[in-house]
């Protein structure tokens, strides 16, 4: 089987994610692997795709390799998406599948993302691989790349394949058109909007119109498609000790300067190939140079979105792990699939009472999660993410659970007693109301508060 191997690591030849699938070429010679260093030649294919489009047609299968960069796939991947589907080559029939290196962190979002694209190129869609960035340098990962590869084969021949996302109905939308009247503007608060927005993006420019319109505090906007970047993240830990990254392009400064001041982001993008377009993955990834610190922690977003967010649910994913992760209090998602103009509005209001009076909310599994797994990943590697040992440390990013001695000691004791037969009979049937008791002193004392 002739197998083409889209390596889009920005690494190229030094991407632990290239070294899984060359280590499976080395063990199958009967294959033809061809591998293509996309990642660092994204700038040469904008101008010239005919090698990739050579290299499509001529593949029986196409693996998509690269690491999980903020969520999803590096910034050189959404390109090389981009180029493939613009360029029309026809890949129906064709199998797909990828291999990606992380440390976990939301690798299920982009390896959605990959096999979403797949599908809308009429592929079909084997489940990838996804590995621990040391997987390949122990046995059980090996073997694992080893069942990997048999399975993909076996499953060229007989599937099963990934289910193909729901796709919306087709229809046309007209451009929203801004109606709002301008609220009186307060003093005290800083409302930035990122957005990507096309020159000809009537509809989104729109919609950007009239939030600023509603929010009762003036804002500004950033076009991201207007800021200089010399590239997507190179994945080289330059900034891991200095923060300063080793573009030239003023991007960091201009981070953490122009956008990260604010009191409230605002993100504005039109749906396109699952995501956006990639400037603003673009900007996604170079924001690294923070590392991984959640320097924006308390601050409220909201999202302004163009196109059929609600058949997007690895975007949905994807936009509230983002805020549960950086410890951003979500003010909500309008688009413009229904009554757009009150949710521009009511997104509005909800900015501004969230910024007032600095909401914040519990964090679930995706925020509790991802930073569970930033936390050990840090805290292994302080030696050299020096910056993110130090801000994990002054915020006590690590709770690691054994430092909890004293409840350690209190459960161990409630266990030891609970195991005498004697005191398992009085417990019984009062071990819930115990539990509960902390709780109602609570209520009891909130209603005291209210007489």
């Amino acid at each position: 089987m002739k197998i083409l191997v889209l390596n889009a690591s920005p690494k190229g030849k030094n991407s632990a994610t290239a070294h899984t699938a060359l280590y499976l070429q080395a063990l199958h010679p009967e294959h033809q692997f061809i591998v293509l260093p996309v990642g660092q030649r994204i700038r040469a294919y904008e101008k010239d795709f005919a090698p990739v489009r050579t290299e499509l047609e001529q593949a029986e299968l196409i693996l998509f390799c690269c690491p999980v960069y903020t969520f999803i796939a590096p910034y050189q991947m959404h390109r090389l998406i981009e180029l493939i589907k613009a360029d029309g080559v026809d890949l129906r029939g064709k199998f797909a599948s990828q291999i990606t290196t992380s440390k976990h962190f939301y690798d299920v979002t982009a390896h959605r993302y990959i096999e979403e694209n797949c599908c809308d190129l009429g592929m079909k869609v084997i489940r990838g691989l996804s590995a621990d960035m040391e997987d390949l340098l122990c046995e059980k990962g090996q073997r694992e790349a080893r069942n990997f590869f048999d399975q993909l084969i076996f499953s060229c021949q007989h599937g099963p394949f990934v289910v193909p996302p729901v796709q919306p109905p087709v229809m046309q939308r007209p451009a929203y058109q801004p109606c709002l009247s301008a609220e009186p503007k307060r003093q005290g608060k800083d409302v930035v909007i990122v957005t990507n927005c096309a020159p000809d993006d009537e509809g989104l420019a729109g919609m950007i119109a009239d939030f600023r319109a509603a929010l009762p505090y003036e804002s500004r906007v950033v076009n991201l498609r207007e800021f200089p970047f010399d590239g997507g993240c190179l994945g080289c830990f330059g900034c891991a000790i200095t923060g300063k990254c080793v573009y030239k392009d003023g991007f960091d400064e201009f981070l953490r300067t122009q956008i990260q001041t604010a009191d409230g982001f605002v993100y504005a993008f039109a749906i396109s190939d699952h995501y956006t377009q990639s400037s603003f993955k673009c900007f996604d990834d170079r924001q690294f140079c923070n590392g991984h610190r959640t320097v924006t922690h308390g601050t409220p977003i909201a999202y302004l979105i163009r196109g059929d967010y609600q058949y997007e649910p690895n975007l949905r994913m994807i936009v509230e792990g983002r805020a549960e992760v950086g410890g951003n209090y979500l003010a909500g998602v309008a688009t413009d699939e229904g009554d757009t103009t009150a949710e521009i509005r009511s997104l509005a209001q909800n900015l501004a009472f969230a910024m007032e009076n600095h909401l914040t909310r519990p964090a679930n599994f995706y925020g509790v999660g991802g930073m569970k797994i930033f936390r050990d990943l840090i805290y292994v590697m302080q030696g050299l993410m020096k910056a993110d040992h130090k801000f994990y440390k002054t915020h006590g990013i690590y709770d690691f659970p054994q430092k909890q001695k004293k409840r350690i000691w209190q459960m161990r004791l409630v266990g030891a007693l609970m195991a005498v037969p004697s005191i398992q009979k009085q417990a019984k049937g009062k071990m819930t109301e115990a539990i509960v008791g902390p709780y109602q002193k609570v209520v009891e004392q909130a209603r005291s508060g209210k007489e």
